[in-house]
């Protein structure tokens, strides 16, 4: 016994040690990554306690104070949204305290790089004190999700935007027939890709012997956003490239199938999970590892990405840079005691981590309003369709007018 307890406590030691000195290697060129981390974290944890948790939160008289005590499913909700509310407040708080930072000899470069122990101990706090919160506080969070998931998905759209239109400009300012060839075999590739995808769609989700109008729409409506993309973006007027609309066509595609497969388990229409309701523990982590992935790129994307928010002092700052520089020149700055300007905006940084934040309890909670009939599948029921069909017309609607928008307004930059 005595054995066994020396043996614990040398492990405790050696695990905390190993904690501190990974903490302590966080550094300048590894802050983003570290936030990344912390994100996917606090995913997991979601997903772990709407697993574990309910029976724990059916027993605290400050949540469970109902004259009828819920379904499992309430408290599984309620689980992911605490944390979730946590999280929000953590990188909320983060996003103030960075607001109006231009250069690295302001102190609060030190905080957002810097500080990991504290900031690591002060996010499990906050998180842990969500669940002494009301439930009207709870629930208020819930309804201002739905809207701070709309704003996740439309800074979504306006990167994938951003980077196909830069990705065309870059291969055609090369100006040799390699870079116009690889343009060409790009957009063929997306093409071929995007009608055997849609292809796929009327065999999975347009069975025979039944009514599935709305899927029909969806698909066609689809392809007629295809066509269109590549009509409008080949008139002479607007002097486009295939690449972009190729690119966009496929994503549109995309999520028509994201939107369809997020159809209910016994809905009739969807062929791909009709025949069995029961979804993996393995379907289940890989669908929440494709989440952490989209969500965190799109964060880290935005908040390095000019085209979202302007660094303070350049109008394209930061527009070239990598998505995660590994470069030794801040190191190097640091060394010589020169003042350098940030190359992406902190605050904002740390406000699409809190928007991600509220998109990702939605798609743990199946938007909260589909709980029964997504049971503890991630992103299933028909408000998680609808929100990836209105995410794909957005796409569309922004897409043409980035395209016709210099038309309309010619003195005017886009």
């Amino acid at each position: 016994m005595w054995a066994a307890s020396c043996l614990a406590s040398c492990c405790a030691a050696c695990a905390c040690e190993a904690c501190r000195t990974a903490v302590g290697s966080i550094g300048r060129r590894s802050a983003r990554i570290a936030y990344c981390g912390l994100f996917a974290l606090s995913l997991f944890a979601s997903w772990a306690l709407r697993e574990v948790a309910a029976p724990l939160l059916q027993s605290i008289p400050w949540i469970n104070h109902f004259h009828k005590t819920p379904d499992r499913e309430w408290f599984e909700t309620d689980a992911v949204l605490r944390v979730s509310l946590g999280n929000f407040l953590f990188f909320t708080v983060l996003a103030i305290i960075m607001a109006g930072i231009k250069d690295q000899k302001d102190p609060r470069d030190k905080i957002h790089h810097g500080g990991w122990m504290a900031k690591i101990f002060c996010w499990v706090v906050i998180v842990f004190l969500m669940f002494f919160v009301p439930n009207g506080v709870v629930s208020f969070y819930e309804s201002i999700s739905k809207f701070g998931s709309g704003l996740f998905l439309l800074v979504q759209v306006v990167l994938l935007l951003d980077f196909v239109h830069g990705w065309n400009e870059n291969w055609v300012a090369k100006d040799e027939q390699f870079w116009y060839m690889a343009l060409l075999v790009v957009s063929v590739v997306c093409y071929i890709g995007t009608f055997s995808f849609s292809g796929l769609l009327f065999h999975w989700f347009t069975p025979s012997g039944h009514d599935c109008g709305l899927n029909l729409f969806f698909i066609v409506f689809t392809l007629i956003l295809v066509f269109l993309f590549a009509i409008v973006a080949l008139h002479p007027k607007i002097n486009g490239s295939l690449l972009p609309a190729s690119v966009i066509a496929l994503y549109c595609t995309y999520l028509c199938y994201s939107g369809l497969s997020s159809e209910p388990r016994d809905y009739e229409c969807n062929g791909l999970h009709n025949h069995s309701k029961a979804v993996s523990t393995g379907s289940l982590s890989l669908g929440l590892l494709t989440t952490i992935l989209s969500v965190v790129y799109s964060a880290v994307r935005a908040g390095s990405s000019a085209t979202v928010l302007s660094a303070p002092d350049s109008p394209r700052a930061g527009a070239d840079k990598p998505l995660l520089p590994f470069s030794k020149a801040d190191e190097e700055a640091e060394k010589k005691d020169v003042p350098r300007p940030v190359t992406y905006s902190y605050s904002f940084f740390h406000l699409i981590f809190s928007l991600a934040s509220m998109y990702s309890a939605m798609l743990l909670t199946g938007w909260s309003t589909s709980v029964g009939e997504s049971g503890k599948l991630v992103d299933v029921g028909w408000p998680s369709v609808w929100v990836r069909i209105a995410t794909q017309w957005a796409t569309a609607g922004l897409y043409i007018w980035s395209l016709v928008a210099p038309l309309l307004f010619p003195d005017r930059e886009f």
